[in-house]
């Protein structure tokens, strides 16, 4: 089945053609590990996990590259501030905070996770040869790349070389040419850091992705995504380096998350209303929050409140009270599975359409009465839900501990039925349970 993308670099929907015959490379822009991932994280993730589990369940190898920027200002501030001298420590402590995020929400582990600190050679060699074909040039101990020489530069924001330079002012403290130019390399008069052929110092931001990229999925990769706030500078500055110094494209298709509001406004450290994920984990179940973010389309952006987030709750109750009891879906391969129905073939359809996951709920809800009626259709159904959009459909925590009067006295009846050997009775009333939401565990009757 075909797979339609919309592409950031040409603003247009188009047909999904890979490098290599049934392979996919992916580099999603990490994280700057200098404090917990917060919900517009979470968005990002999410989405492009989804897209990966889409892609191989369409029978592809995916290479999933997705980085952390791991030396940083910002991590360098956060050291100091903690009078701790390893910067190292700040940075590890926050990846492992973010590995726990990303398995609560149930994203696959990328392929490869490159440090930015353990690829110093790599990227110290990228600018040597940008400097050689004259698109850097050298002042004191830093390295800028020259805007100029790249004659595509904005074609991905739109932005043009013209306005960026007009009435712009250089920074305090630089001698970079024009002031769009940006750094490569930030040099320090003291042995700090690595040392470079100019001296000690450390990577500037853009260039970092552009090695790490190269070096594991090559000088051309078929699908480069983030959040849209990367656009413009990061993969403007990207595009700018790689398709400099290889002088073919970097990224054959662009896709961008939109934003995060809270309550109707922009999300931002100035306004004070960054909602990190492990917060909203200790009121949600982070399959709620997964769930929420499937909801809407990966370009749309989407309004946060906790008020919304119980609203979805309970449409996601639905999905668990139905699927959530079917044992393990069957291995279908993505063939059969589209064959296996036309409300299966509409749904994974619909995903194959830029990624259009509300689509597809859409669909599910419309038909979810036909698909309740038949056994094989519910479990096609979870396996699209499960596999593909990452749902678990376990029970939520909050169901574990929500047992009613009502719920109560079916349990009991239902243990009387199995001691009564009423099996008949005891699988109407476990169904009943299972309607209302709740799972039931069965343990070994006594003897």
């Amino acid at each position: 089945m075909n797979i339609v993308l919309t592409n950031t670099l040409t603003k247009k929907k188009e047909l999904f053609t890979p490098l290599v015959e049934k392979q996919l490379t992916l580099y999603v822009c990490g994280i700057t590990p200098y404090d917990h991932a917060h919900i517009g994280h979470g968005r990002c993730y999410v989405q492009f996990d989804f897209l990966v589990r889409l892609f191989r369940f369409l029978g592809y190898h995916v290479t999933y590259a997705r980085n952390f920027t791991d030396i940083d200002d910002k991590i360098l501030k956060k050291a100091e501030s903690q009078n701790e001298p390893d910067f190292t420590k700040i940075s590890q402590l926050y990846i492992s905070s973010f590995h726990n995020d990303m398995q609560k929400l149930n994203c696959v582990n990328p392929s490869v996770e490159p440090l930015v600190t353990t690829h110093i050679k790599q990227i110290i060699t990228f600018i040597e040869q940008l400097i050689t074909q004259k698109n850097a040039y050298i002042v004191g101990h830093d390295v800028y790349f020259d805007i100029t020489s790249f004659a595509d530069y904005g074609k991905l924001s739109g932005r043009k070389i013209e306005d960026l330079l007009s009435g712009a002012r250089i920074e305090v403290d630089t001698e970079k040419k024009k002031p769009g130019d940006f750094a490569l390399w930030k040099g320090t008069a003291q042995q700090e850091f690595w040392q470079s052929p100019w001296g000690y110092g450390r990577p500037g931001w853009h260039i970092e992705c552009s090695a790490m990229a190269e070096k594991y999925l090559g000088k051309t990769i078929d699908i480069h995504a983030g959040g849209m706030d990367l656009v413009f500078p990061h993969h403007e500055n990207e595009i700018a380096q790689s398709e400099s110094l290889h002088h073919q494209p970097f990224a054959r298709y662009w896709l961008h998350n939109a934003f995060v509001n809270i309550d109707k406004e922009k999300m931002s450290k100035s306004l004070g209303n960054v909602v990190a994920l492990d917060k909203i984990f200790e009121q949600i179940d982070p399959m709620i929050l997964r769930y929420f973010f499937l909801q809407h389309h990966y370009r749309t952006p989407i309004d946060f409140s906790f008020d919304a987030l119980q609203g979805i709750q309970t449409v996601y109750k639905k999905l668990v009270a139905h699927f959530g009891h079917l044992s393990t879906p069957l291995n279908y391969q993505a063939s059969e599975l589209i064959a296996s129905h036309p409300i299966i073939k509409e749904m994974i359809e619909a995903l194959c359409d830029d990624l259009n996951s509300p689509k597809m709920f859409g669909i599910l809800f419309q038909h979810f009465a036909t698909i309740k009626e038949s056994l094989e259709l519910s479990r096609a159904v979870r396996s699209i839900l499960q596999n593909i959009m990452g749902l678990t459909l376990a029970p939520l925590a909050e169901e574990i501990v929500a047992i009613t009067p009502e719920i109560e006295s079916l349990i009991a009846q239902r243990e009387q039925a199995r001691i009564n050997k009423d099996w008949a009775l005891a699988d109407k009333l476990r169904d009943q349970l299972t309607q209302k939401g709740y799972v039931v565990n069965d343990k070994k009757l006594a003897k």
